[in-house]
């Protein structure tokens, strides 16, 4: 995949930090000043999945899921390294260093500014936050980073068999709970959604497409696209919290601090050890983004069967959807500037080695 048509040109892509905060500046205002609207597209959803929400991420997903081609799934064994250090930070790091920061920030730095009869509550919504890893948004992630698409695709499918299994295990584990409430549902239908669903349309497309000589001129077109599909998920998710945003604004911002620790911390740490390991950085980036990046429809669901539809948890979760796409952005950044430091430096060590 070349490098033009993994990453959006013109005037989107090289202002893309620029309209993702206005776009965080109108959510904020339109929710406010509008709520019965952003209400009535809030309640369109499916076991926690919002359907508008779900119909912008498929045209951000979709073109990445054309590019691959299917046939050659298999050699994403030779990607095992990748998948080995993304697995590592997954399911090993990170739900335990959000309870790390969890305990540091909310327990003790910021306890005098918050509810302290909600100050567990917030923690387990991090903790809920963090145990799963994301399925849909991190082939957006990808795809702005050149990433492999092969990998990328299995790797998240190999996330949710994992989930299914760890999930419950792992956040009984840091919240000290026997029993789980797990809402399936939710994961399911979000796995059938951003998954099984697009797969299948972009696999058919794919071969139509190719027998037309098209495919090229379809993801050219679909850039576009895909880029205002970004955008409008920004304005309806801080949209959607717009009143609570005004609210309790400090809340919110403390909340949103070991969030976006959590996500350099974990997204750096894959990313170095992938560098370590000698991993292409087609591999990397994606290993790195998928290694931060949260499954928040599962953890604000199981906030809600947990805690309560009015709970620190639930907020917790919540505050994990509104840092998510801007943060990851700005990871998105951080490792396309840094490809050729992290190639050059690739280089030197299998040299050095060589002279050894």
């Amino acid at each position: 995949m070349t490098s033009s048509s993994a990453q959006p040109i013109g005037l989107f892509a090289r202002y893309l930090t620029l309209w993702v905060a206005l776009c965080i500046v109108a959510g904020i205002a339109l929710g406010s000043r509008f709520p019965s609207l952003f209400h009535l597209l809030g309640a369109m959803e499916v076991a926690h999945i919002n359907l508008p929400v779900a119909l912008l991420i498929w045209a951000m997903i979709l073109p990445m899921l054309l590019k691959i081609d299917y046939s050659a799934l298999h050699k994403v064994w030779d990607h095992r390294r990748g998948i080995g250090v993304t697995l590592a930070i997954n399911w090993l790091v990170k739900p335990f260093s959000m309870a790390l920061l969890g305990y540091i920030f909310i327990r003790l730095l910021f306890a005098p500014y918050l509810d302290r009869t909600q100050i567990d509550s917030y923690i387990a919504g991090l903790i809920l936050l963090a145990a799963a890893p994301c399925t849909a948004m991190v082939f957006v992630w990808s795809r702005l980073t050149g990433g492999d698409p092969q990998f990328t695709l299995s790797q998240v499918a190999l996330n949710d068999v994992i989930m299914v299994f760890a999930f419950a295990p792992i956040v009984g584990l840091l919240l000290g709970v026997t029993a789980i409430t797990v809402p399936w549902d939710t994961l399911f239908l979000s796995v059938l959604l951003y998954i099984v669903i697009p797969v299948l349309l972009a696999y058919t497309g794919r071969r139509m497409l190719l027998a037309q000589g098209r495919l090229d001129a379809v993801l050219h077109m679909m850039d576009p696209i895909s880029m205002a599909a970004l955008l409008l998920t920004v304005v309806l998710l801080f949209g959607f919290q717009g009143q609570q945003i005004l609210a309790q604004p400090l809340v919110i911002l403390l909340l949103a601090i070991p969030i976006t620790i959590q996500v350099y911390f974990n997204s750096m740490l894959a990313y170095w050890l992938n560098r370590k390991l000698g991993v292409a950085h087609a591999v990397a980036g994606p290993s790195s983004l998928i290694g931060a990046s949260n499954f928040f429809e599962l953890a604000v669901a199981a906030a809600i069967a947990l805690f309560g539809f009015e709970s620190g948890a639930a907020l917790a979760t919540v505050v994990g959807v509104l840092v998510e796409v801007p943060v990851m952005l700005s990871v998105v950044a951080i490792v396309n500037r840094s490809k050729t430091w992290y190639e050059s430096a690739m280089t030197g060590e299998v040299r050095s080695q060589h002279q050894k």
